[in-house]
């Protein structure tokens, strides 16, 4: 039996083309062209295997559609479909339960690949306290993936290399391979934020961990693929990032 996806957008012309997308690639698809109309389709969640959800849509928008979802059925495994990704949205959206974020405009393969992945995860349902029939957690709180994915690839957690200006992170791509990739951390930015803040933040401090992480995430989310060389490098910093380095207390 075919899996069902439903798809949530406003724009018929999107639904449109990943409704295509999506059955080529064997799947059984719904749309809805709203929050509302999506949440009603939805049900109880026992006959959709997923969501694909766009953020931006006019009356209810997807961080709550996704809410109101997620409270009906923890378990749904919904992703995000939106050309207006960041880290704060990607944050909320994770605690609410997404699974993924695919770049609009997307590409068929991107969509498939996304899809697949978020399907394939396991999501446990919440511990419901005996006799009450209600969960002793919130929905939104439980059955979360720890690290959310874009475009379908996954950054696990990342080892500081041998040397103190390099980290190696951990790629799973949408078909589970594997893959290491190195971020290099230049002098240059670390020398630029010793320059403004009047501090010296050393390429072996975490400030520089997680902007390697953005670095990698923001390739994945523009490019949708592995870097080719396996590498990528940090040549400067944005300057709204100086106040965070101002303020950074980690090690």
């Amino acid at each position: 039996m075919s899996q069902r996806v439903l798809i949530i957008d406003d724009e018929e012309h999107i639904r449109q083309m990943m409704r295509l997308t999506l059955e080529a690639a064997g799947y059984a698809v719904g749309e809805a062209q709203d929050g509302p109309e999506g949440i009603k389709l939805y049900g109880d969640g026992s006959t959709w295997d997923g969501v694909v959800l766009d953020q931006r849509m006019p009356g209810m928008d997807g961080l709550e559609t996704l809410r109101r979802l997620k409270a009906g059925d923890p378990s749904a495994h919904v992703i995000m479909a939106t050309a207006y990704a960041s880290i704060e949205l990607a944050v909320d959206a994770m605690k609410l339960g997404a699974l993924d974020f695919v770049r609009k405009p997307m590409t068929p393969e991107a969509l498939r690949n996304s899809v697949a992945a978020a399907l394939a995860k396991k999501i446990e349902r919440p511990a419901v306290a005996e006799g009450s029939g209600t969960s002793k957690e919130e929905p939104t709180s439980s059955g979360i993936i720890e690290t959310i994915t874009l475009n379908g690839f996954e950054i696990l957690d990342e080892e500081v290399s041998q040397a103190p200006n390099q980290r190696r992170f951990l790629v799973v791509g949408p078909d589970g391979n594997r893959q290491e990739v190195l971020v290099q951390i230049d002098e240059e930015p670390v020398g630029y934020v010793e320059r403004i803040t009047r501090r010296r933040l050393p390429p072996e401090s975490s400030f520089w961990t997680q902007e390697a992480r953005n670095l990698l995430s923001d390739y994945l989310w523009s490019e949708g693929k592995i870097p080719p060389t396996g590498k990528l490098t940090i040549k400067d910093l944005n300057p709204d990032k100086l106040p965070i380095a101002e303020r950074w207390s980690g090690d």
